[in-house]
């Protein structure tokens, strides 16, 4: 018979007793850490250091009003609280201009205008201003939209000037602004709206064709709205933008919107820009000049009515000066992609070796789809069309005729 001894249970014994003792000390470890963890955060070590700064910059003296604990800077009219400054010690203090973040002393000049009491500092460089660990106060973490748009960002997109992110921010003041002083790859991004004739085919700031989407408040999308099947490598709105604005159709194959060709910089300078046009409940004195429209040139608005009330008002009404110039009848195109409709009724017969009353009434290839979707034409208007565009061709053959 096979019995179990008396003195086989103390070694089971001694073993729960030794699972206890080693998971009581590693509870006990554990809080010790988290209370260590609780008592000692980042931020106090930053400012210790920062303590030491000054007192070998500065003196013993300046070091010893250096503020500690937790500081904030709650602005009431934007109702931020941010607590930035309880690493950013010197963001105000003089002398400090060249020293290591997050210690260096803010650029003057800005601070000038945009004072931190009246602004604080997420408005302008983003992130998460209540937090008080520099990752997520950095806001570079999961479900928080709003990270800073600083150097770290900047790098990981490949931006030629690792700050321009934070244009964004400041269009949100400044989006009326035909130029802002220092926002250089938005002022690139508003040029490039009104040289590629972007309004023939959006609505932007209330005022365009309808063409595309409006794009007013394009900037108040979720990154979770867009399509990221065709985007390689990082999914993120920027990243999104960057490759539409790059190649539409290769992003949205149904996309009726021309390829510019642009470079990568003008790329993300539109990319910055529309997603700068968000909605935002800013107090009117923030506002430059208190300008809350967009109030078009002198020289858009003459060329709005020289287009849309002239000989060729028709070719507006109907979209055609989207891609295609009539230049006998003073119609530029906006975006310059197809033949001038001056020549059409020979640019169609050799190309098509069809009439174009007939091409018109049968239209193929790109046009097919154009005249059925985009711009549909009723028999009148296509009869319109065609001695519109036989006016113009005239005036082309007198035009050639003087040169001779």
């Amino acid at each position: 018979m096979n019995h179990k001894t008396i003195k086989d249970k103390p070694t089971f014994v001694k073993t729960d007793k030794l699972f206890v003792s080693l998971l009581g000390i590693a509870v006990l470890l554990l809080t010790g850490f988290i209370f260590y963890d609780y008592y000692t955060p980042e931020w106090k070590h930053y400012q210790s250091e920062f303590r030491d700064l000054v007192e070998e910059k500065l003196g013993p003296e300046r070091a010893a009003v250096a503020p500690s604990g937790l500081q904030q800077v709650y602005v009431k009219a934007l109702d931020k609280a941010d607590r930035c400054v309880t690493c950013h010690h010197g963001v105000e203090w003089k002398g400090l201009e060249n020293a290591p973040e997050p210690f260096r002393t803010h650029p003057e000049e800005i601070l000038e205008k945009h004072p931190i009491a009246q602004y604080g500092c997420t408005s302008c460089h983003g992130g998460q201003g209540f937090a008080t660990d520099t990752h997520a106060a950095h806001g570079l973490v999961e479900h928080w939209e709003e990270p800073m748009l600083g150097k770290e960002l900047g790098d990981f997109y490949v931006m030629s000037d690792k700050k321009a992110l934070m244009q964004m921010n400041c269009n949100a003041c400044h989006r009326y602004d035909k130029e802002t002083k220092g926002a250089g790859y938005i002022n690139r991004a508003k040029q490039l709206v009104n040289e590629k004739g972007c309004r023939a085919c959006h609505v932007i700031n209330g005022r365009g064709g309808t063409v595309g989407p409006d794009l007013t408040w394009e900037g108040k999308k979720s990154a979770e709205q867009f399509n990221y099947e065709r985007i390689k490598g990082f999914h993120s709105e920027f990243t999104w933008q960057v490759a539409h604005f790059k190649n539409p159709k290769e992003l949205v194959p149904e996309s009726v919107m021309p390829n510019f060709n642009f470079s990568s910089m003008d790329a993300q300078s539109l990319s910055m820009l529309v997603m700068s046009w968000r909605k935002t409940n800013l107090p009117i004195e923030y506002i430059p000049n208190h300008n809350v429209r967009d109030i078009p040139t002198p020289e858009e608005l003459e060329k709005e009515k020289r287009m849309s009330e002239g000989p060729g008002a028709f070719f507006v009404k109907k979209n055609c000066f989207v891609c295609h110039s009539v230049s006998t009848l003073d119609i530029e195109a906006a975006a310059q992609i197809g033949p001038d409709l001056a020549l059409a009724v020979e640019d169609v017969q050799s190309r098509f070796g069809r009439t174009l009353d007939d091409f018109l009434a049968r239209p193929t290839g790109t046009m097919e789809v154009v005249l059925s979707t985009m711009i549909t034409l009723t028999d009148e208007e296509r009869r319109e069309a065609i001695e519109k565009l036989r006016h113009a061709y005239e005036l082309k053959k007198q035009a050639r005729e003087s040169k001779k």
